[in-house]
Order: structure tokens, then C-alpha cells, then sequence
């Protein structure tokens, strides 16, 4: 498709940006009803020769294909049920309600590489490979033929050799839940799919054995594997029942914990011990962490958070965010409220410390405090705060970065809910820098650094802007100065571009 660019694109910015996100909200005459339900949709705006060209191309899983054959939604997803085909007898119809659960596999939420290949996904036990190149669905993986998971998230860990960690919930001892941490190795010798080799690292236990926490991120640190686990609970029973009996889907299954706070794990990278530390902490849902690492026996986990125990896609409906705007603030005000935290987990615990904060480095106010039935007390230095304001979807130089000391991170910027500008957040001094325009709804922030970077936020940051009902404003893809937040080019597609969740950049 024709890109229009203005602004001057930098020389050394070669390469794909690929995104991914909802591209079809309704099939037939049936609608979907939540921002994670619409069909899969890659996007890719290709940097080549001082030229950029977009494709996008639906990825083609059993729940796109068999809705656009049948002109029906077939696959029950995170906010809409599937109801049966009307054109089965009562008979048929009933007696399909026991075949088990039929989980999706539309992959609309990331892109990441295993090995040489590209894998669109969701948070299911399906990953769907697809080709960087043509946006070619390959085929469909299910993770449960190689390894002891129910679903991994959408966000894993991948180190500078390729190697991938991430995590799910799993079927642990004595048919109780658990969270296993997963290792997919990077390509070797051998050529074979790194995917059939994947191993479980290590298996965190659950707070209730029968009600997993949802999981969206973890943190990981060169040598520490942090897992938080909220309380947005999944309940068992209602999961199990759901298709089969009532006719429900994934959303009717959450439940809040509305006394257990947040319990932080902990275990070992390498060795894949877990380490017994009971840390606690207040009520708040989490879906993405900054970014973790290790500073003299101190284990700093930086993380986007919304304050308190209810389940905030609650608050994603469509039906909530195509209101005016007057009735999303209205909304918005009722919803837990957002902050950007940075918890401090002490690794070295001596049973004579109780009633004592156990931190003792000189740049950060966070606490963490013995008490007297063993558990550690966590309190969170502010990296960021605002009413009704968010820092989401953090990116930071991951390359150079993760795991490391830090001090930048870059976020797309929500405004009760509608993502209306995009923020670099220094997190030493809290700083922030702003990239805005009116009637103009970015996504997240993708850092590209550039080839002799010598400063941790020399680079660029790449982000689709949509501009939706401004006349026939054209979306385009955004590309700013990492130091200063300022606009180097822009790239103009004349076509309407859905909302975006997360990517990737592809070097050429």
C-alpha cells in the first residue's frame, strides 16, 4: 500500500515494524463484545532504501477461518460466546456442549521470534507462526504437545541469543494449580524447532490450589525469575463448566480476591530454586512490568499498576469505550487507578530484623518490612502518577537494558482508558517528556536504537497513530527522537488502521 512520508527518515532505519491487534469486530450479523475478542490482524510498515511501504494481512486461525466460512462466530472468546450452530437439531446442539472446552487461538495480542521463525499469539496454549515477510499464516502450534502449560502470556523474555523464557499457569502436585516458568533455547546446530525443546525452569506455587491468578508479564533479572500474582483469580469450577453447561466465556470466569493483596515469587534463573520469601503487598492488578534487575542483594521490580482488587478489563467493553466522551470519563472514574511503581525485594533475610525496613539503598524510598509471622511488607516508591492517567504498555532499550540499571522508560500514555499521547519517564528522576496531537491515538511506544548509540536512549521510537472520525485524516506510522520526544518523520497510509497491542521491530 502507498506511504506518504514527510519529515526526513533517519539512514541507518532499516527494517519491519510488525504489530498486532483486533481487525474485525463483527462476523455476519454477530458482533464481538471486547477489545481482546476481534479477529487477529498483523500489521507491517517496511523501512527500505529511505522508503516505506504497509501490508497487513489477517492471520488465519481455526477461529478466523471457520467464522468467515460459516459467516458466524465459532470460537468463544475472552468477552463473547459462542452460541451453537442454529442450523443443528436441539439434539446435536446438546450433545456438542460435551466435547470439552474449544479454546481459542486467535492470536491478536504480540509477535515475537523463536529461533528464525515469527509467532503471533494470545495468552492461550496456541501460537501461531506466521512469515515476517508476506504476513503468511504457517501453522498453528499447540505448546501443550511439548511442554506442561495451559497457556503462556503473550509476553515472554527473549535474551540476546535467543533464548525465550515465559510463563502460565499449569496442573501442579496433588491436582492443585501452579504457575510454570517455561525455557525455549535458541536455534542450534542441529537446524530443529527450538519449540519442541522447550523445558519447565522452575514451578511457582499458587496461592489457592484451586483458582490460578491471571497472568499477563513477569519480570526477569540475569539471575531472578519474579512473578507477581494478583488478585484477579480465574475460578476452576466456572472454567471447567463454562461451555460445557452455562454458556460463558473467559471473562465470566474472573473473580477478585478481595483480601489477599499481591504475593511477589521469586526463584533462581539458573538453578530453578524457589525462594520460600513470603513478600506481600497491597491489592493492584498488573499486566506489564518495566523492568527488573539486581543491585547489591536487592532484587528491583519496576511495574505498571492499577490499584486495587477489581479486574480492570472490566472497563474494556466495546460497548464502554464507544460511549461519548462525557460517559468514558464517567466510567473511568469508577475504574482502579493507575500508577507506575518500583517495588524493592530484599534477597537476604536475617529472622532478627522484624519491624525493620530491610532496604538500605540510598535512591529509592521503597520499603520492605519484616513482620512478625515471617512475610515481608512491601511498600512502592512512585515512578509516575496522575489521576485517571496511565503509563502503559512500557518499552524500554531492552537490547542494552533488560535486567540492567536503567534510567528510561517510554509508555503510551492513557487518558481515562483512551491512549492519547506517548511518555518517556526517566525513572531516577522522574522526568517526563511528552509526544501529543490532537485527535491523534498512538500505540505503543517501540524503541529502535541506533547503530553507534553510545547513551542508553540514543535511538528512535516508533509507534501507528490512528486518527478516527477528524474527516479524512490518514493514519500513519510515528517516528520520534528518544531523547527528546520530538518528531523526526512521519509515514501516511490513506486507509483506516485498527488499535494496535503490541511488536516488534525486525532489523533488515
Amino acid at each position: 500500500m502507498s506511504v506518504h512520508v514527510t519529515g526526513r527518515l533517519p539512514p541507518w532505519l532499516s527494517g519491519s515494524l510488525l504489530r498486532c491487534g483486533p481487525g474485525l469486530f463483527e462476523v455476519g450479523s454477530e458482533q464481538f463484545y471486547h477489545l481482546f475478542d476481534g479477529q487477529a490482524l498483523l500489521h507491517k510498515f517496511e523501512i527500505k532504501d529511505g522508503h516505506v511501504t504497509y501490508h497487513r494481512r489477517f492471520v488465519k486461525t481455526d477461529a478466523y477461518v471457520r467464522a468467515m466460512t460459516e459467516k458466524r462466530i465459532v470460537i468463544t472468546e475472552f468477552g463473547t460466546f459462542a452460541y451453537p450452530d442454529p442450523c443443528k437439531n436441539i439434539f446435536s446442539r446438546f450433545f456438542s456442549y460435551f466435547k470439552g472446552i474449544e479454546v481459542t487461538d486467535n492470536a491478536l495480542v504480540n509477535i515475537y521470534p523463536v529461533g528464525e521463525d515469527f509467532y503471533a499469539c494470545t495468552e492461550t496454549n496456541y501460537i501461531t507462526k506466521v512469515d515476517p515477510e508476506t504476513l503468511e499464516t504457517i501453522k498453528k502450534v499447540d505448546l501443550c504437545n511439548y511442554i506442561s502449560i495451559n497457556g503462556v502470556t503473550a509476553h515472554p523474555h527473549i535474551e540476546n541469543d535467543g533464548t525465550v523464557y515465559n510463563i502460565g499457569n499449569c496442573f501442579g502436585k496433588h491436582f492443585a494449580f501452579a504457575y510454570n516458568v517455561i525455557k525455549i533455547p535458541p536455534l542450534q546446530a542441529d537446524k530443529e524447532d527450538p519449540v519442541t525443546k522447550s523445558q519447565v525452569v522452575v514451578q511457582l506455587p499458587c496461592s489457592d490450589r484451586f483458582m490460578p491468578s491471571y497472568v499477563h508479564s513477569f519480570g526477569l533479572s540475569p539471575n531472578y525469575i519474579v512473578f507477581v500474582e494478583q488478585p484477579v483469580k480465574i475460578n476452576l469450577l466456572k472454567f471447567l463448566s463454562a461451555w460445557s453447561i452455562w454458556g460463558a466465556n473467559y471473562m465470566d470466569c474472573f473473580e477478585s480476591h478481595e483480601t489477599m493483596g499481591v504475593w511477589m515469587h521469586v526463584a533462581e534463573k539458573h538453578t530453578g530454586e524457589y525462594l520460600n520469601i513470603k513478600y506481600r503487598t497491597s491489592a493492584f492488578n498488573i499486566f506489564h512490568h518495566i523492568n527488573t534487575y539486581e543491585d547489591n542483594g536487592f532484587l528491583i521490580v519496576d511495574v505498571c499498576c492499577w490499584k486495587g482488587f477489581e479486574f480492570i478489563y472490566n472497563y474494556l467493553y466495546l460497548a464502554n469505550l464507544r460511549e461519548n466522551w462525557e460517559e468514558v470519563k464517567r466510567i473511568a472514574d469508577k475504574a482502579p487507578q493507575p500508577e507506575a511503581r518500583r517495588y524493592v525485594l530484599p534477597l537476604d533475610i536475617q529472622k532478627n530484623d522484624v519491624g525493620k525496613n530491610l532496604i538500605s539503598l540510598p535512591y529509592t524510598t521503597a520499603t520492605a518490612t519484616l513482620r512478625s509471622d515471617d512475610t515481608i511488607w512491601l511498600e512502592p516508591e512512585v515512578l509516575f502518577s496522575g489521576p485517571r492517567q496511565a503509563f502503559e504498555f512500557p518499552q524500554i532499550n531492552y537490547k542494552k537494558y533488560a535486567g540492567k540499571d536503567y534510567s528510561y522508560a517510554y509508555g503510551l500514555g492513557l487518558n481515562n482508558f483512551i491512549p492519547d499521547r506517548l511518555t518517556k519517564l526517566n525513572v531516577k528522576t522522574k522526568e517526563t517528556w511528552v509526544w501529543q496531537e490532537p485527535n491523534t491515538y498512538p500505540s505503543e511506544p517501540i524503541f529502535v536504537a541506533s547503530p553507534d548509540a553510545t547513551e542508553e536512549d540514543d535511538g528512535v521510537l516508533l509507534s501507528i497513530a490512528v486518527c478516527p472520525g477528524v474527516g479524512h485524516k490518514p493514519s500513519f506510522m510515528l517516528i520520534l527522537d528518544a531523547k527528546d520526544m520530538s518528531e523526526i518523520a512521519r509515514a501516511e497510509v490513506d486507509t483506516n488502521i485498527p488499535v494496535t497491542f503490541h511488536g516488534m521491530f525486525k532489523k533488515a
